[in-house]
C-alpha cells in the first residue's frame, strides 16, 4: 500500500499558543505513548472539522470569537 502523502503547513504562533501547545502535548502523552505538538494540532483540526460538520454553531461562535480577539491583539 502506497504512503499517504503529507503536507506541510508552517504557521506563527505566539509564545502563549506554543506554550499551550507544549502544555497539551505534554498532558496528552503517556510513558507508553508520547504525543508531539503536530500530533496536537491535527487533532484539534480534526475536532473544529467535526464540530462545524455537527452544526455545533455554540462552539463555532467561540471559534470566531478567540479569533476576533487575537486579530484585535
Amino acid at each position: 500500500m502506497p504512503k499517504k502523502e503529507k503536507k506541510r503547513l508552517q504557521v506563527v504562533i505566539s509564545e502563549e499558543q506554543d506554550a499551550l501547545l507544549t502544555k497539551t502535548a505534554y498532558e496528552l502523552s503517556s510513558p507508553e505513548r508520547l504525543i508531539s505538538k503536530s500530533e496536537v494540532v491535527r487533532l484539534a483540526i480534526e475536532k473544529i472539522a467535526q464540530d462545524l460538520s455537527a452544526g455545533d454553531t455554540e462552539s463555532l461562535k467561540e471559534y470566531i470569537s478567540t479569533l476576533d480577539d487575537e486579530h484585535e491583539e
